[in-house]
C-alpha cells in the first residue's frame, strides 16, 4: 500500500517539486491525495479524509506549520508529519513536536525517501518478539570498590585530563580508558559531539544555540535528566543534526 499524501505549502511551485518527487519515490511509494496552501485548507482536507503523512511548511500566511502540528498531534488518528521548510532553525521546535522528520529546502529525493521510510516504519508494529538481552554496563573501579553502571542509564563520556567523566541522572564516576575505543565499541548507544565528549542518543533533548566564555558563540546540546549543557564542535554539528533528525 502506497503512503497516503497530504502536502502543505503556501507556495505551488513548491507543491508541485513535492508531487513529481514523490512520484518518483518508490520504498515505500507515496501518492499526493490532497493539496493545501494554508493551514485552513489543511484542517478541511484532515476532516474530510485520512493521510499516513502530512508534508509540511513552517513559514506560511496565517497559522504557521508548527501551530498546524499541533491541531494535527490533537486529532483522533493524527498522521505523522514531517516539516518541509527552507529554514532550519525550527528544528528542535519540530522535534518538539514529535515531528518524523525535519527536511530543508531544496528537498533532495534522497533525503525525501529516508523521511518515507521512517513513517512506513513508525506506521507498522514489530512483527518479531523481544527476546531478554544482558544488559551491557560499564565497569568502574572506584576507591577499592568494584561497580557495574547500566549503560542505560549513562548520559555522557567525557574525556577529563587521563580518565573518563561516566555521568548519569544521578550521580558521576571516573573510569579508566579512551573515550575513542568507547566511541567505536558503543557506536549505536552514543554519538561524539566534541573531541572530548561522547552522549547518549537516546537522551538528546534539544540542539541550542548557547555561548562559552573561551570558544565564543556555538551550540549545546540539552540531554534529558541534567541541567547541565554539552558543547558541540562545529566539526560535529552537521552529525549531531542529522542524529537528531533521525
Amino acid at each position: 500500500m502506497k503512503l497516503r499524501v497530504l502536502v502543505v505549502d503556501d507556495e505551488s511551485l513548491a507543491r508541485a517539486r513535492l508531487r513529481t518527487l514523490l512520484g518518483d519515490c518508490t520504498q515505500p511509494g507515496a501518492d499526493v491525495h490532497a493539496e493545501a496552501a494554508n493551514a485552513v485548507q489543511a484542517m478541511t482536507a484532515l476532516q474530510r479524509e485520512t493521510f499516513d503523512v502530512v508534508l509540511l511548511d513552517i513559514h506560511m500566511p496565517g497559522a504557521d506549520g508548527l501551530m498546524l502540528a499541533r491541531n494535527i498531534a490533537a486529532l483522533p488518528r493524527p498522521p505523522a508529519v514531517v516539516f518541509v521548510t527552507a529554514h532550519a532553525e525550527h528544528a528542535v521546535q519540530a522535534f518538539e513536536l514529535e515531528a518524523v522528520d525535519y527536511l530543508t529546502k531544496p528537498v533532495r529525493l534522497e533525503r525525501l525517501q529516508q523521511a518515507l521510510l521512517k513513517v512506513e516504519r513508525a506506521r507498522q508494529p514489530s512483527r518479531e518478539p523481544q527476546h531478554d538481552q544482558p544488559e551491557e554496563t560499564l565497569l568502574i573501579q572506584d576507591r577499592g570498590r568494584t561497580e557495574r553502571v547500566p549503560l542505560a542509564e549513562v548520559l555522557y563520556l567525557k574525556a577529563e585530563l587521563k580518565y573518563i567523566t561516566v555521568r548519569t541522572a544521578t550521580r558521576s564516576y571516573i573510569l579508566d580508558g579512551s573515550l575513542s575505543e568507547l566511541e567505536e565499541k558503543y557506536a549505536k548507544q552514543f554519538m561524539r559531539i566534541h573531541r572530548n565528549a561522547l552522549i547518549a542518543r537516546r537522551a538528546v533533548r534539544a540542539l541550542e544555540k548557547h555561548f562559552d566564555p573561551e570558544e565564543g558563540e556555538g551550540w549545546a546540546v540539552r540531554l534529558n535528566g541534567i541541567d547541565e549543557l554539552l558543547a558541540v564542535s562545529r566539526r560535529q554539528l552537521s552529525a549531531v543534526r542529522e542524529a537528531i533528525a533521525s
